[in-house]
């Protein structure tokens, strides 16, 4: 049997992101994925997605599709970004418990399990992006060469940025140093660019780069290509 998929994601960079390049990778783990922008609103009948500003409507945009789509071959995940939690309107589970956590991985990996827990779905894999999308552009800064032409100087000044972190997982959560405002800060055309050219900077980086800089990444995709052994 064939497993299906559903990513529910913050915004148009992941969720770009996800059906450039998730989605046909996983084909070939015979798992059919599709992708959408969190519900944020409805207006005169039309739907609003994408931003992320209080928990509760990601709850209940993750609930309406599990009850629309309620078969024991779906699955459900998600693409958040750590990065901006702490300022949405409403508490995100287990917040409070994690803030005490200093360790980013111990801490994601809380806030999932406490995330999976409020939901109580079996078929839910949460997960949260430590601590940015960017973080995946930041696995090999020199990519962005390929949409910021000229700009060697600036990409350089970015890879002796990374190169003092383990992984850019690790690059923090701070306003002015999270992994978008490190890219901003010295590319600031960045920042006008960043639904267009951030997923197709991931993309020529390419799935095996990341995860070899990104644990927490590569843990949640091991998880996506094995769903069909779980059945």
């Amino acid at each position: 049997m064939s497993v299906r998929l559903h990513f529910v994601v913050e915004g148009q960079t992941e969720e770009t992101y996800v059906n450039r390049v998730l989605v046909p990778h996983l084909v070939g783990h015979h798992v059919w994925a599709d992708a959408r922008a969190v519900e944020t609103g409805r207006r005169r009948g039309t739907i609003c997605r994408g931003g992320l500003c209080h928990y509760a409507k990601l709850r209940n945009d993750l609930l309406r599709w599990m009850k629309q789509d309620d078969h024991e071959e779906v699955y459900f995940t998600t693409m958040i970004d750590l990065y901006g939690l702490a300022s949405l309107t409403d508490t995100f589970p287990g917040w409070e418990q994690a803030g005490h956590v200093v360790d980013p991985y111990q801490k994601v990996a809380a806030l999932e399990t406490a995330w999976a827990g409020d939901i109580n779905h079996d078929r839910f894999i949460p997960y949260l992006q430590l601590h940015e999308f960017e973080a995946l552009l930041l696995a090999s800064p020199g990519h962005l060469a390929l949409e910021f032409v000229g700009r060697e100087h600036e990409i350089r000044q970015l890879e002796a940025l990374v190169s003092g972190f383990r992984s850019p997982e690790l690059i923090d959560d701070g306003r002015e140093t999270s992994p978008s405002k490190r890219i901003i800060g010295i590319l600031p055309q960045y920042e006008g660019m960043k639904a267009s050219a951030g997923p197709v900077v991931a993309e020529k980086i390419g799935l095996d780069v990341i995860r070899t800089k990104c644990q927490h990444f590569a843990q949640w995709l091991a998880q996506l290509e094995n769903l069909r052994v779980r059945l």
